[in-house]
């Protein structure tokens, strides 16, 4: 399945199957250890005196008299399934009147014979006991796991992870991180994930366009000085080249144009609207250089905002002050990538042999180059931008002097492979519907610090969990396929091709995608990313986690955009997801979108964060708990309520043009209320429940979401309009950005457009639901 070689399931439907038959349990050791069962039971029949039931004679037996009993042989048959006979002597009711139809002459004879039947009897009950006793428990049950979920069943699978399994899983994976191909990672996972008994583990392998930096690292020159800079705002000479030649190499932007620029540097603080309204106001900024801080909108977007603007280049740095005092990132360098998914040169489609590739080396005419706080300094002749009482001091260019400097971007262009690791487990009865359970590994020439091992460690501990269940007999309902990304920081390119590779699949199959991208980058708080429809779960998994805890501070879920591989199910397949991460508080209070930037973090900076790998056991639990029970619950745990209320929150405020919204977003709720009420409460009820409308119900379920992907969106921003752009944003975000743009106009297409967008989703999503109400009225209505 999704590798190349099994491109799809064959759907199993239970309801075809023979009774007491299932495909996982026929196998000759069982039917061998029932047979051997019979034939012990067989013999001491015989050594009890009772070789008068011969099988293989047709003659009846004297009991003492001239009249005989008729036997009913047919009752006493060999088995020939791994029941046993005496399980089917004990199902057949009238047993005991096969053997006292008639009535003997002779009263000793009569008390004799139906002591022996009598013996008979209680030997047969207690043996039948002890074989069902047996095969219970040394067999693997053929039951299925729709009709009730045990409540045990997920804690019996989890409290087998342990926190010193996965620091030994992540240090193991950390003396890999040094090797320049990512083969020998994908390699190692690929092994592991095959000795833990997953099914079908194989590489899926998509060459595409990889931009690397330039053996000779980029570089900015003062003008008024001639001082040259390395990114790390070294001096450039041999002797820093060597001293952190990897460093240099590695602090560049992706698919930015390369080329040398001398021109005048201008503070766009964020780059936001308003920043470069007011910098036109008062200079010609056309060729110019942006000195730009990382955050608060998406990098794209920013960048565009500067293209349009006439910018030739881009200086991009992280302002000290946007980060925890504990942080001091001066002189670290960054990588980011300019790449919106997937392969560049095969935009929109995968990137398998004989596809036409187009040609494009960069994805914005801007050079943009990362640059370390202590570079930006030299640049602004500032001190440190902390001062004596330990307030910050922004970084800024001050408005009356002028830059100019000379930047050179360098980097190549090389058509690589990039690898997927994937295998799955089969459900058990709908094996057609699939989770999917995502990390990321190592790729070469990039930043991932050491979170791609963290990613791998927690994904890989949780199938050793699982398939440790599996071994013995149980499934889950539907199919949980586990995928290792490779080329995350270029784009999610790997998750991207795969996607694009599957789409037709994906988009009726897939359930939900739980994401194990980057789960450690605090430690001081739980910061749970879910899909409206999975808010409810998110809460309920994170409150039972708190009860087992001695401090539980109150978790905020949101559905905001992340970083990492979801980005594909989010935005293309209208998938739902989870995410489970720690954060550091303090970073949560700044800027949003920081996280684009990858930096080069030591190898111990996880073990630092996390030394007893306790939060990393809560992290593997928590998105267990979650795959478990979307895996196998008969009713798929997600509410519809909660996307009509998520609608109606993002149109709160003071906002213009809204009422037709506001409408619109009225009658989907009323929508979701009766679907929820009249078609999901009953089919939550065991006694209701019915398979047909179960499957019809997940069906509409599983595609709720589907309604809100807008065809077009900004520059880094999400199609899928029910994801915020941070915590601080409650709005719609591309109605938020529309009204940024027309601020100073009268009247704006622009605005037009992104109502219309809204207006068109939360349509489609009320349209949807009662669509799915009537089919169901029709089902009853031709049933009565």
């Amino acid at each position: 399945m999704f590798t190349g070689k099994k491109m799809a399931y064959q759907k199993v439907n239970a309801d075809q199957r023979a009774p007491g038959h299932s495909q996982y349990l026929d196998n000759d050791d069982l039917q061998a250890t029932a047979l051997d069962l019979e034939w012990d039971m067989e013999k001491e029949l015989e050594e009890s005196g009772f070789d008068q039931f011969q099988l293989d004679s047709a003659e009846n037996q004297n009991l003492g008299h001239s009249e005989t009993i008729d036997l009913d042989l047919d009752s006493i048959q060999p088995a020939t399934s791994p029941k046993g006979r005496f399980q089917r002597l004990q199902e057949e009711s009238d047993y005991i009147t096969h053997y006292t139809r008639s009535a003997p002459k002779s009263n000793r004879c009569n008390f004799c014979h139906l002591l022996k039947i009598l013996c008979i009897a209680t030997s047969l009950f207690i043996f039948g006991i002890f074989i069902g006793y047996y095969v219970h428990t040394n067999c693997p049950s053929d039951t299925p796991s729709s009709g009730t979920v045990d409540p045990q069943l997920y804690q019996e699978i989890l409290k087998t992870i342990q926190a010193e399994d996965i620091k030994k899983s992540f240090r193991n994976l950390v003396q890999l991180y040094k090797s320049e191909d990512d083969m020998e990672i994908s390699k190692k996972i690929k092994t592991q994930w095959t000795s833990l008994g997953l099914e079908d583990v194989q590489f899926v392998n998509y060459s595409v366009l990889l931009n690397l930096p330039d053996p000779s690292p980029s570089t900015v020159t003062l003008s008024s000085s001639g001082q040259c800079f390395h990114p790390n705002g070294q001096p450039c000479s041999e002797e820093a080249r060597k001293d952190s030649s990897q460093d240099l190499l590695y602090s560049y932007a992706a698919y930015s144009a390369k080329g040398i620029l001398k021109a005048e540097v201008i503070d766009v603080s964020y780059g936001m609207a308003d920043d470069l309204k007011r910098i036109r106001k008062i200079k010609n900024v056309t060729n110019q250089i942006a000195l730009l801080k990382l955050g608060k909108l998406p990098l794209l977007y920013k960048l565009s905002l500067l293209e349009k603007a006439g910018f030739g280049g881009v200086l991009l740095y992280i302002d000290p002050c946007d980060l925890p005092k504990t942080v001091n990132p001066s002189h670290d360098t960054f990588m980011v990538s300019l790449n919106p998914g997937g392969d560049p040169s095969t935009p929109g489609y995968p990137s398998v042999d004989g596809s036409f590739r187009q040609s494009r080396s960069n994805l914005t005419s801007l050079l943009v180059q990362p640059i370390s706080a202590s570079l930006v300094a030299k640049l602004i002749s500032s001190p440190k931008a902390r001062t004596k009482n330990d307030a910050c001091s922004p970084l800024e260019l001050p408005n009356n002097e002028v830059r100019v400097v000379s930047m050179q971007v360098q980097t190549v262009k090389k058509l690589k492979t990039v690898t997927n690791v994937v295998g799955y487990v089969m459900g058990l009865t709908s094996p057609d519907r699939y989770i999917i359970v995502g990390s990321h590994h190592h790729t070469a020439h990039s930043y991932n610090g050491q979170e791609w091992a963290s990613s791998t460690a927690i994904i890989t501990a949780f199938i050793r969990a699982l398939m440790s269940k599996v071994k013995r007999g149980w499934r889950p309902d539907r199919t949980i396929v586990f995928c290792s990304w490779g080329g995350t920081a270029f784009g999610n390119i790997g998750s991207y091709e795969w996607g694009e590779d599957f789409k037709k699949v994906l988009q009726k199959n897939v359930v939900a995608y739980i994401s194990i991208h980057s789960p450690l980058r605090g430690n001081s708080s739980l910061h749970p990313v879910a899909s409206p429809s999975l808010q409810q779960l998110v809460v309920e998994k994170n409150n039972f986690n708190c009860t087992r805890r001695a401090q539980c501070p109150e978790t905020n879920i949101s559905s905001i955009q992340i970083q990492g591989d979801a980005d594909y199910f989010i935005n293309h397949l209208g998938v739902p997801i989870v995410q489970f991460a720690y954060e550091d508080i303090k970073a949560l209070e700044g800027p949003s979108f920081l996280s684009e930037a990858l930096f080069s973090t030591r190898a111990t900076k996880i073990e630092e964060m996390d030394p007893s790998f306790n939060l990393h056991e809560t992290i593997t639990k928590l998105s267990g708990e979650v795959i478990l029970q979307i895996a196998n619950e008969p009713v798929l745990p997600f509410n519809a309520i909660d996307i009509a209320l998520e609608v109606q929150n993002n149109l709160k405020g003071d906002q213009p043009n809204t009422h037709q919204l506001l409408a619109m977003a009225s009658r989907l709720r009323e929508s979701a209320e009766l679907f929820q009420s009249d078609e999901m409460r009953p089919a939550n009820d065991p006694k209701e429940r019915a398979s047909n409308r179960i499957r019809m119900l997940n069906d509409i379920l599983q595609d709720m979401e589907k309604s809100f992907l807008v065809k077009q969106a900004p520059p880094g921003f999400y199609r899928n309009i029910l994801y915020h752009l941070d915590e601080k944003t409650s709005r719609f975000s591309i109605l938020v950005e529309a009204w940024e743009h027309c601020k100073p106009l009268a009247s704006n297409e622009t605005l037009q457009e992104a109502l219309s967008e809204v207006l068109n989703s939360i349509n489609s999503a009320q349209v949807y639901f009662k669509a799915g109400l009537d089919v169901f009225r029709s089902v009853l209505d031709g049933k009565n």
